[in-house]
């Protein structure tokens, strides 16, 4: 008993990398994983379970006895869920808030993180004990931007505080059911020496919250920053160990927010929500299909709108293309809202199996309203909107266009691809040009769908 008290008194430290989170047996200058200099530091591990720490002393760390139970026991109700005020948002998470569940929500500066969550914690705070938690900003700050938004606050306990150990002693004295921390970047452990921010810091940070969410029943909300490259910052890790990581995107010139899950352990990945950046804060668009297809009464040539299917439901956009002599070597091409690569890949299937070269010309084409189509289903809108530029023929504004192009020019049938057509129908579109495979027994009323397995027949069919 003696020897695992004295081992289990011993301070094990790590050698880690705050840049990647590589970790070392001893110092180094220069990380052998980044090559950066002067990025590996000592960090102490399994300091804060002692006694002298603060989260040692409020007792949520202590180990759980846990009851062994077979696979056969375990019972199969559903999670109980509640809704977190925003029907949009509780579409990305799966259907509502799960207790105990550690939510990470990204997105770059100014995208709306922190006024979505003080949105939903102010009207949360109506219903239940929920706890703001900022390390960013003062509390004044906070309060004025809820005057500006005219939320309700009443009911709602702010704290501003970066110490883990601290912010953990608050949380067991109120008891709150959602506890909010914005963002985890500023939140640091007082027995690690790396600065906050680093990865040890956002790692073991990341790692307390969590253990005291799945104790206690607490919704977590971490908001986190991104990089240049949209990727959420901090090590990868910290990815694992949440239920659920949504990315709130949207530019700064734009009024549309799109919320994203990219994980989800209770509900649909991928799945979008969609709102508007109003004076009065975040508003849900329950509609999306309608604000992506602000066309022009003129038809222009060079437009077609497509079905993409984004998490458990069918979303109209309008892709655009232009297509023009190069006066370069080497033609552009150019995709925003699609992949690039897909894009050249799709202009030789064009030359090889359609007959239409477009080797000495520039190749532009975009997804209006910032949307990302992630599918192949865009390919065959994608390609009749380029000869439409092409040939300066402008296509029928009540066409729409899904099916995933091969190599071969076969045209393939895409996932779900019923649901779009209707969605199509219930917007007005009259005609409908989509794999053979994806043709349904009984057309919509109205609608005429013409069924292709070729990209020649595609090209015919316009």
């Amino acid at each position: 008993m003696g020897f695992r008290s004295e081992v289990m008194a011993k301070q094990k430290t790590a050698f880690v990398c705050i840049e990647c989170g590589a970790e070392y047996s001893k110092w180094q200058g220069q990380c052998s994983a980044c090559k950066q200099w002067n990025s590996v530091q000592e960090v102490r591990l399994g300091a804060v379970s002692n006694k002298s720490s603060g989260a040692g002393r409020t007792g949520f760390a202590g180990a759980l006895t846990q009851q062994v139970q077979d696979l056969s026991e375990i019972s199969l109700e559903d999670l109980p869920r509640f809704s977190s005020t925003f029907s949009e948002f509780d579409r990305v998470l799966g259907g509502g808030l799960v207790p105990g569940s550690a939510i990470l929500l990204g997105g770059h500066p100014g995208a709306g993180k922190s006024t979505l969550l003080l949105q939903t914690a102010c009207k949360l705070a109506q219903l239940m004990k929920v706890l703001y938690v900022t390390g960013e900003e003062s509390l004044q700050q906070v309060a004025m931007r809820a005057q500006r938004l005219g939320l309700p606050t009443q009911g709602l306990k702010m704290l501003a505080e970066t110490s883990i150990e601290k912010l953990l002693a608050v949380a067991e004295v109120e008891k709150p059911q959602v506890l909010i921390v914005d963002s985890i970047q500023t939140m640091q452990l007082d027995d690690l020496q790396s600065a906050p921010g680093g990865v040890a810091q956002v790692r073991e940070s990341a790692a307390y919250l969590t253990r005291f969410a799945k104790q206690t029943n607490t919704v977590l909300f971490l908001v986190g920053h991104v990089t240049k490259d949209g990727s959420l910052a901090g090590p990868k890790v910290l990815e694992h160990m949440i239920d659920a990581s949504l990315l709130l995107e949207g530019d700064g010139d734009s009024r549309f927010r799109t919320l994203r899950g990219h994980k989800n352990r209770f509900g649909a990945v991928n799945e979008l929500g969609v709102f508007a950046m109003l004076e009065t804060g975040l508003k849900e668009v329950k509609n999306p299909s309608a604000i992506f297809l602000s066309r022009d009464e003129e038809p222009a040539a060079g437009s077609v709108v497509m079905a993409t299917w984004e998490g458990t439901r069918p979303l109209l956009v309008e892709v655009q293309a232009l297509v023009d002599e190069s006066a370069l070597g080497n033609p552009r091409r150019v995709a925003v809202g699609l992949d690039t690569n897909r894009l050249s890949l799709l202009l030789a299937v064009l030359h090889r199996h359609g007959g239409i070269f477009t080797g000495d010309q520039d190749v532009f084409v975009n997804v209006v309203g910032g949307v990302k189509v992630l599918e192949t289903g865009a390919d065959l809108a994608a390609l009749m909107a380029i000869v439409s530029s092409l040939r300066n023929q402008p296509l029928s504004p009540e066409l729409m266009i899904i099916g995933e192009v091969g190599l071969s020019g076969e045209i393939r049938p895409v996932p779900s691809g019923q649901e779009r057509i209707r969605e199509a129908a219930k917007h007005g579109f009259k005609r409908a040009l989509v794999p053979k495979g994806n043709v349904p027994k009984e057309k919509p009323a109205g609608m005429e769908v013409i069924g292709v397995t070729r990209l020649s027949e595609a090209l015919e069919a316009l």
